[in-house]
């Protein structure tokens, strides 16, 4: 396995590979209707750290075992990690390239949409116009998102290690569109009669509400003031330092909207959000076959291959190599086995619980799991424009599609140029939901052959 960092000269890459429609379009052809989707969210590792990672033999197997369609050619679209959920779930950046926490229920802000100007974080310290680092305005309304160059030399860089990172596959950029619309699947889902539910591991049992990190008891919102009784929200002689940020709302895609945060419709608002447990959660809806067309599944940051810094062994971020100042290289040198089997497990028994289920016995249903991007490898310096990055450090990851409907040992490996984007015009397929924002795009396939 290549340890070093390739170094070439030369312009960036900013060849466009999108056109912008954007808004909302036809429905798209190509993947049978489908009664229930389920959409398993994984973080921050490349194609190349999953596939045949010795730590993760689920996930290996069902796809040595053909038992999953696997694609081996699909693109996260930039970074970091909420954008690409927006991506996933509303076919645009809505103007937020950041993680930023929601700018919950301010009724007065202007929307990145309507100002055009992005939600950034600007890690290199080199912006090339000017971003918005403020908490996300909640998304409505219409306007124009941000572009996601082809290579981000300014954003979401690692100094002075991975000073450029692909954003696709460092040729390709989605230019900004100015027609978006700041909506989601789940708005098309409730307009078409249909149903929604985001299960995020460790979310407190009070619910999502103003909730930006969670240990599932502890919050944001909880102090530790030894000069104030002890409470359920104030926790002396504990201290802050000591919560593991399990749930994070950069997570939950959802929570960003409008549309959501003030509940303007009953079905469509803050209480679609649920944990892994309790009355109304992840398990027990499973167990009873009460589930939604669209269940949206993310496990916490101990349990998705993300990582924190004060977790336990198997919690703990990827060690990384000691010459990229501990970050890993797109390859599966430096990886925390813990953090990889944690992950693996997790998998197991969210399939395991969905395929027990009476919701996978009727009907036509299909299990995706999906890594939000790759763990943010890249180069030192530039190459010449329109050059491809390193295998290793392409924004590729792994995408698998199972359905209840797909004879066994028929599992697939597709080689098809697929996006975020495309995974959502797929969903909405099998929905017969409109396109929406850029999976309106031309160039973004329909994953027929994966959803067969």
């Amino acid at each position: 396995m290549n340890r070093t960092i390739s170094v070439v000269a030369g312009a960036l890459a900013t060849a466009l590979g999108f056109s912008t429609l954007a808004a909302e379009g036809p429905v798209p052809r190509g993947v049978p209707q489908l009664d229930h989707v389920f959409v398993i969210m994984m973080e921050n590792h490349s194609f190349q750290q999953v596939l045949n990672n010795p730590n993760m033999p689920f996930i290996n197997g069902l796809i040595a075992e053909k038992k999953v369609n696997l694609a081996t050619n699909y693109f996260a679209v930039g970074h970091p990690s909420l954008t690409n959920y927006l991506e996933i779930v509303g076919g645009s950046n809505f103007g937020v390239r950041s993680d930023n926490s929601p700018d919950w229920h301010n009724t007065s802000c202007q929307t990145n949409l309507e100002t055009g100007i992005p939600n950034a974080d600007n890690a290199g310290g080199n912006n090339p116009y000017p971003i918005d680092t403020n908490n996300v305005c909640p998304i409505a309304g219409e306007g124009t998102d941000a572009l996601t160059e082809a290579v981000d030399n300014w954003n979401e860089v690692n100094p002075p290690v991975f000073n450029f990172l692909a954003n696709l596959d460092g040729v390709k950029s989605v230019p900004a569109a100015p027609n978006t619309v700041g909506k989601t699947i789940a708005d098309q889902l409730v307009e078409a009669g249909l149903s929604w539910k985001t299960y995020q591991e460790n979310l407190p049992l009070s619910g999502a509400d103003l909730i930006n990190t969670s240990n599932g008891t502890a919050t944001n919102l909880t102090t530790f003031d030894p000069s104030q009784p002890l409470s359920a929200t104030n926790l002396p002689p504990l201290t802050s330092n000591s919560i593991v940020a399990a749930y994070a709302v950069k997570h939950n895609p959802f929570a960003y909207f409008k549309s959501v945060q003030e509940g303007l419709r009953p079905d469509n608002s803050l209480r679609n959000m649920v944990g892994f447990e309790g009355p109304r959660g992840l398990y027990a809806d499973l167990a009873t076959g009460r589930v939604p067309s669209l269940a949206y599944i993310v496990p916490d940051q101990c349990d998705d291959q993300h990582g924190r810094g004060n977790g336990d062994a198997f919690c703990e971020y990827d060690q990384g190599i000691a010459a990229y100042n501990g970050n890993t290289d797109g390859t599966q040198v430096g990886l925390n086995p813990g953090l990889s089997e944690q992950a693996d497990v997790t998998v197991h028994k969210i399939v395991s619980s969905i395929k027990n289920s009476p919701a996978w016995q009727q009907g036509r249903s299909a299990i995706v799991i999906v890594w939000d991007e790759n763990d943010y490898s890249g180069l030192a310096l530039s190459l010449p424009a329109n050059t491809v990055f390193p295998t290793q450090n392409l924004n590729t990851v792994v995408l698998t599609v199972e359905t209840n409907h797909t004879s066994p040992g028929a599992g697939i490996q597709s080689g098809t140029f697929y996006t975020s984007y495309s995974l959502l015009r797929s969903i909405e397929a099998g929905f017969g939901l409109p396109c929406l924002n850029h999976a309106c795009d031309k160039g973004v396939n329909v994953m027929a052959d994966l959803f067969r």
